[in-house]
């Protein structure tokens, strides 16, 4: 599950932000450490009694709701780029979850080509250390993806942890990016592993967490719509099936028998 919180955080943004940071293992090539793990998760090291567990449990719950149109809105008086930094994080951990059930079905050999069905491939370049982009596997390219995110938020200046330290001026556009490529994992997994999640009896937890994602990349228009387009049949349909869900609800309200 993930870590949205919709009200009281004005004293503890910081604190679930280094939360969050706790959840993701640490700084390191982890598709290729020789340690692949059927079941990856982040490491969460959250000791009870403390403040940080407090806010976990109360983001879990929150989630637990089961309204994840409304998990994602910025809660009342709330400041934007905490906000977006704490589900950033929150993003991350859960993909790194989710692509860690099915790393080794993901092979050079089954995924020579970083794709999304046959129409859209994907080359790496990061600008820095890859400036020229790419032609790779796609578990190369998630863990360049990966790697790649991890140095992001483990950067002070980008994403600051410290009370009173504010977020730069490029922050939002680092954050568009991070959530534009991590898209791609989630689509990588849709088109091309989707049966082994199923046959894993992780369909629920992927598909919750794509809603997820997807609401709130929609709230805040992080992701250009071209973006999306390899999953765009999937995503209109979890639109139109959220719109029936509303447009049905009055009149169950007004003792309409279930449709």
């Amino acid at each position: 599950a993930s870590g949205c919180v919709l009200r009281a955080l004005s004293l503890h943004h910081r604190n679930l932000v280094r939360l969050c940071r706790t959840a993701h293992a640490p700084a390191m090539s982890f598709l290729f450490s020789g340690n692949n793990s059927k079941t990856f998760k982040p490491k969460k090291n959250i000791p009870e009694g403390t403040n940080q567990y407090a806010l976990k449990k109360y983001a879990e719950a929150t989630l637990g709701s089961g309204n994840l149109r409304l998990a994602v809105v910025l809660p009342k008086g709330e400041d934007l780029d905490e906000w977006l930094a704490v589900n950033t994080v929150d993003f991350f951990n859960q993909i790194n979850m989710l692509y860690g059930t099915i790393t080794e079905f993901c092979t050079v050999q089954e995924c020579p080509v970083m794709c999304a069905g046959p129409k859209y491939e994907y080359l790496w370049a990061d600008g820095n250390t890859v400036k020229k982009p790419i032609k790779c596997s796609a578990p190369e390219y998630i863990d360049y993806l990966m790697t790649w995110v991890q140095s992001q938020l483990d950067d002070e200046t980008l994403f600051p942890s410290k009370i009173g330290v504010p977020f730069p001026r490029n922050f939002q556009s680092v954050t568009k990016t991070i959530l534009k490529r991590l898209f791609r994992v989630y689509a990588h997994i849709y088109h091309s592993h989707f049966a082994v999640v199923v046959n894993l009896g992780e369909e629920a937890h992927l598909n919750t967490s794509f809603k997820h994602f997807i609401y709130f990349i929609q709230e805040f228009d992080l992701v250009e719509k071209r973006e999306l387009a390899p999953m765009q049949e999937l995503i209109d349909r979890l639109c139109a099936k959220e719109a029936a869900g509303a447009a049905a609800a009055p009149a169950s309200a007004e003792g309409a028998p279930p449709s």
